[in-house]
């Protein structure tokens, strides 16, 4: 027969994190462990400082037009703080917007304007369709077009895919290359994971942000991207307006109909 001391004995415990007296006397005595800290505070915290930022970030992606719609709402200080914010980032973006169109490229100086011109800063080529019905590589044409405008900064190109590669198949067009101190760094076949016939700019800045081009927090996706959410609010409200409306046309209906 074991001795007493080496019987294990069975405590009873209901909830062993309950704030009991009993629970507390098993704490002490080590039968039961400490109570863990509770996640409250520290998800209170979390939330507090979500909030801190959004409301010191509130005015970011905003340019100056909109600054100014916000004089009769903003802090004076604050608004004039984040106009020249503004200012200071618009300057910089100008003096590095050296490019600002579509770069058409032949086969001999691709090694000089794609894979030489990425040492300076990220190229991105569109190895385009030749064929006229090639839904995405058109509208990744035109995608091309609008970037190269608000993105000075940033070299894009555009080459027939069968000129830059002999035989390169039709099916694969259109292909995205980004080129980074010489090498290719992304690939993308066809716009099947982008978006496909359906690709937008905003697709486009979350693959600038992906490779490094721009950064996150770049006006430039920031306001876009608000603008594009402000669009699905506003498309939701509606929708919730019109099926309102349509149930209350029923009504009306089934009323008549009595």
């Amino acid at each position: 027969m074991a001795a007493p001391m080496d019987q294990r004995i069975a405590v009873p415990i209901d909830d062993p994190n309950a704030d009991t007296e009993w629970n507390e006397i098993l704490r002490k005595h080590k039968i039961i462990p400490e109570k863990p800290p509770s996640p409250t505070p520290m998800i209170q915290e979390a939330i507090l400082e979500a909030r801190r930022l959004a409301h010191e970030n509130r005015l970011e992606g905003k340019d100056l037009s909109d600054l100014d719609s916000l004089e009769d709402e903003e802090d004076e200080d604050f608004l004039e703080s984040y106009r020249q914010k503004r200012l200071q980032e618009l300057s910089a973006l100008s003096k590095k917007s050296i490019h600002g169109s579509v770069y058409p490229l032949s086969k001999p100086d691709y090694q000089r304007d794609v894979t030489e011109a990425s040492n300076n800063g990220p190229v991105f080529v569109h190895l385009a369709s030749s064929l006229s019905t090639n839904v995405e590589s058109r509208v990744l044409g035109q995608l091309w077009r609008q970037a190269a405008e608000e993105y000075g900064d940033i070299k894009f190109c555009e080459m027939p895919a069968n000129r830059a590669i002999e035989g390169y198949p039709e099916k694969n067009c259109p292909t995205i290359l980004v080129y980074k101190n010489g090498d290719i760094v992304k690939q993308i076949v066809t716009l099947m994971t982008v978006g496909g016939p359906r690709m937008s700019m905003l697709e486009l800045d979350n693959l600038l942000v992906e490779v490094g081009a721009v950064k996150e927090n770049d006006m430039r996706v920031l306001k876009r991207r608000r603008e594009a959410e402000d669009a699905e609010e506003e498309r939701i409200v509606n929708k919730g307006i019109k099926s309102s409306s349509d149930r209350r046309k029923q009504d009306d209906d089934d009323d008549d109909w009595d």
